[in-house]
């Protein structure tokens, strides 16, 4: 399968100029043509800002769901459903604001990323109380998003472009990965992994919390050879 990369215009400001959105993950193309065909088809009611305060509400919902399922793993049925809202709100509101023309860069920019930040921390905090996961764990995934969530808003200041992917992943991927898991659990919180009984959440948060570590390192050492390369001075 090909990797699509996408570069959409040039709406996130800066003090300096302009940052290119550069999107280059597996699910790119595609959802970029679905949520241009939602947006322009979304009734007047439907806002930007509505959709910011239905991504965090779905966000932190999924919190509460996850710690709810330490008294039934029914729970976690709630949390797919909000993962998928949080995708909806998360993704559209922007769209919704260049296809109607009432892009608001700046103001979006750090709204959208502070929702994240705080939805995060929610997201986290209730898997952590969920039970399927030691807390440890959750705290590492949370850390290793934060870092690279600080080294994506850093570059989109000092490099002019917003990456909003890694790779082939992006946010639509984390969270595929993320009903897998949720989806897995729900029918055992437990996975064998060379003979020995693990939580299944505590495999995949060591994984997912080494490979945003090791991402996080490997962006920051491409960036800082591309800063130095730019004003090194002769």
């Amino acid at each position: 399968m090909s990797v699509t990369t996408i570069v959409v215009g040039t709406d996130v400001k800066r003090g300096m100029g302009s940052a290119r959105r550069v999107h280059g993950a597996l699910t790119a193309g595609v959802e970029r043509r679905a949520l241009v065909w939602m947006a322009e088809r979304a009734p007047i009611w439907v806002t930007s800002d509505g959709l910011t305060a239905l991504g965090l509400s779905a966000q932190v919902g999924a919190g509460v769901f996850f710690a709810m399922a330490r008294w039934g793993r029914w729970a976690l049925v709630g949390v797919m459903v909000c993962v998928a809202m949080n995708w909806l709100g998360d993704s559209l509101d922007g769209t919704l604001a260049r296809v109607r023309r009432q892009e608001r860069p700046r103001y979006g920019f750090y709204v959208d990323h502070m929702v994240d930040v705080f939805g995060a921390v929610t997201l986290m905090g209730g898997l952590a109380l969920s039970g399927l996961v030691h807390g440890g764990v959750a705290a590492a995934m949370l850390v290793g998003f934060l870092v690279l969530a600080s080294e994506s808003y850093l570059a989109t200041h000092t490099l002019g472009r917003f990456e909003m992917s890694q790779g082939w992943f992006g946010p639509t991927e984390i969270r595929l990965l993320l009903i897998a898991g949720t989806a897995a659990a729900m029918r055992s919180p437990l996975a064998t992994v060379f003979g020995h009984r693990w939580l299944l959440w505590d495999v995949g948060g060591e994984v997912g919390a080494a490979g945003m570590f090791a991402m996080a390192l490997w962006v920051t050492a491409r960036h800082t050879a591309e800063l130095y390369r730019q004003e090194t001075v002769r």
